[in-house]
């Protein structure tokens, strides 16, 4: 951040959370269903990896890790596909990756404002969403009704929030509108497909 008040110049460098990227199908290989639905362990794993403060993921460690994830949850819960916020706490970070349940946390009826005070802080969001409303083009049309995504910056300036999609190989430091992006926000339940039966606004904050 630079400041000169005689020139009146205020430059303000954006601080981007150092988040290795991967998408949930390293290889493309979407016809596996473990990494077609996917999304949520993508991001856990993209998550953990900036928690213990790795720099980049390999596409064999992240494919590896995201059909282990997977496996567990089935073996474990029954279930891998469309994975809640709260499961996704529950079971993957502290169960699968054993990490400290005091720093990872579920908030409920959240605020346009949340989601920007938490990156301020330092932390990471993940947030669940109505991939369609994202309106991303690269997804495959028309694109997933159930996605999940991280949020590394908030750019007040463009307002936009910087990402890592993991629903794309084009994800990596993706751009949503402010307002393209918590409209989308849409909490899911655990299990395949279940109805939607309310829009709740809700973020899974990680810190380190």
């Amino acid at each position: 951040m630079i400041f000169n008040l005689n020139k009146r110049i205020f430059v303000f460098a954006l601080m981007v959370l150092p988040v290795p990227f991967t998408t949930q199908a390293p290889f493309a290989q979407w016809s596996d269903a473990r990494q077609q639905d996917g999304c949520e362990e993508a991001g856990a794993v993209m998550a953990m990896a900036w928690a213990q403060g790795k720099k980049t993921i390999t596409k064999e460690n992240a494919r590896k890790e995201i059909i282990a994830i997977s496996d567990f949850e089935l073996k474990k819960y029954g279930e891998y596909r469309d994975i809640s916020l709260p499961d996704l706490r529950s079971w993957v970070f502290i169960g699968y990756f054993k990490y400290n349940e005091k720093k990872v946390r579920v908030l409920e009826n959240i605020k346009l404002e949340d989601l920007k005070k938490e990156l301020k802080k330092g932390n990471l969001v993940l947030v669940p969403t109505d991939g369609r409303a994202l309106k991303n083009p690269f997804f495959k049309a028309p694109g997933p009704e159930r996605h999940l995504v991280v949020l590394k910056a908030y750019d007040p300036k463009k307002k936009e929030f910087v990402t890592n999609d993991p629903g794309t190989r084009k994800g990596e430091n993706y751009r949503y509108p402010e307002n393209i992006l918590f409209k989308a926000i849409r909490a899911y339940p655990t299990g395949y497909h279940l109805p939607i039966k309310e829009i709740k606004k809700t973020m899974l904050v990680v810190e380190k």
